[in-house]
């Protein structure tokens, strides 16, 4: 049975991965001429997406990779006196087993997990599909039995069978930003972060990066632009953030140069549903609960693992596998969206007081013992450990068949 996945960043080579396992052939096509190896911002990983990736043996790979920003040093607009957060307590509050590692050092993990078993097509993008005929940009027309779009937030596959984005798009207030910038800007293992209401902007490095991650955070009203504008992009950033303080002008001058750029609005994909015929969505292309601030990468590890899964025990059936995997999935991204419109307004506060309450907050983790933050969080709210406390069916208990579909396998 074969399968095409639209998008090599992180759900399609995890899908990749596992329907390789259960006896599916399977192509990715990436619109990108190559795996993307720009370095990207950093994501989290929490314990379920931890625990998928044990199984697929890369686990090790993803914690030596991990960025190992320990800290970060918070100034109030006005101030020059920081408040020091210490990012393990501030974690070990939220998560037994979370991970912090660039996007494309992670994607790059998966991609060489699945590079020998898989068919990648780099440079090519899908135009058209029709009942699993599918037509390419550049290569020929083919047939699949399954197409996924794991081609992210602006996913080319939804807008093909679902029609605009903005039939689907809910923007919770935000926007986040990350440019690339020259490590000596920046103090290895620490992230310096500048801050006033609505708005937040800071640089981070480490000793294994060769350079250093300009970010920004704020809030703001929806705005039209299109999200490969990047001139456009950059010099909002600017006009918003000029004068905010010295060292933050200096920060701003970097954008000039930047070899690699991100700029998009914190926005959630609200669906009916993710499946139309033989085609299917995963990960951000179908759910992103908000970019930053809902667990996205985890969801898209989680999503793409359960969706492997239910076609697995679905013998290839689409028709019984797509419904089954948004009922698993339904709670779980109902969790995440709600999780992240509170993020979004508490980690970019939109007054004086809102930032002060957070600064305190911070120091106050910072400065309890480990086990008391984690007892002070699960006692205070169970939201703080959601990522954590998602649970997945253990679908690694499938094994492949002849005809490429899965059956259960014996326990002794």
């Amino acid at each position: 049975m074969r399968v095409l996945i639209s998008g090599a960043s992180i759900s399609g080579p995890v899908l990749a991965y596992w329907l390789t396992k259960y006896g599916f052939e399977v192509t990715v096509v990436e619109r990108s001429p190559v795996l993307r190896k720009t370095g990207g911002h950093a994501v989290d990983l929490f314990r379920p997406a931890m625990e998928i990736s044990e199984r697929m043996g890369v686990v090790a790979t993803i914690e030596r990779a991990a960025t190992h920003v320990d800290h970060a040093m918070l100034y109030r607009e006005g101030s020059d006196r920081p408040v020091r957060a210490d990012f393990g307590k501030l974690f070990a509050a939220t998560s037994d087993r979370h991970v912090e590692i660039l996007r494309d050092d992670l994607s790059e993990i998966y991609y060489d997990a699945t590079r020998d078993d898989v068919e990648y097509l780099f440079g090519d993008s899908i135009t058209s599909i029709d009942d699993g005929a599918v037509t390419f940009e550049n290569g020929p027309r083919r047939q699949f039995d399954i197409v996924v779009g794991a081609d992210g937030l602006h996913s080319n596959v939804r807008s093909l069978v679902f029609g605009e984005e903005s039939a689907h798009s809910s923007f919770i207030g935000a926007y986040l930003a990350v440019a690339t910038v020259p490590k000596d800007i920046c103090v290895s293992g620490e992230y310096k972060m500048r801050m006033t209401a609505g708005r937040m902007t800071g640089v981070y490095s480490t000793a294994a990066m060769p350079d250093g991650r300009l970010v920004f955070l704020l809030r703001g009203r929806p705005m039209r632009y299109h999200h490969r504008d990047v001139e456009w992009q950059k010099q909002f950033l600017r006009e918003t953030y000029q004068g905010m303080h010295h060292e933050v002008d200096a920060w701003l001058s970097e954008l000039d140069s930047t070899p690699a750029f991100y700029f998009d609005s914190i926005t959630q994909l609200r669906m009916d549903t993710w499946s139309r015929g033989r085609v299917t969505l995963v990960g951000d292309a179908g759910y992103c609960p908000g970019p930053a601030v809902g667990g996205s990468t985890s969801l898209a590890v989680i999503g793409a693992y359960v969706l492997a899964g239910e076609l697995a025990a679905a013998q290839g059936d689409h028709t019984v596998a797509f419904p089954a995997y948004e009922r698993e999935m339904a709670d779980l991204v109902r969790q995440s969206r709600e999780f992240a419109r509170k993020a979004a307004k508490g980690l970019i506060p939109g007054s004086a007081a809102g930032v002060w309450t957070l600064l305190q907050a911070a120091r106050l983790i910072t400065a309890l013992p480990v086990g008391v933050s984690r007892l002070v969080s699960k006692l205070t709210s169970g939201t703080t450990r959601m990522h954590d406390s998602m649970t997945v069916k253990p679908y690694a208990d499938l094994q492949a068949t002849e005809s490429g579909s899965a059956k259960p396998q014996a326990r002794s």
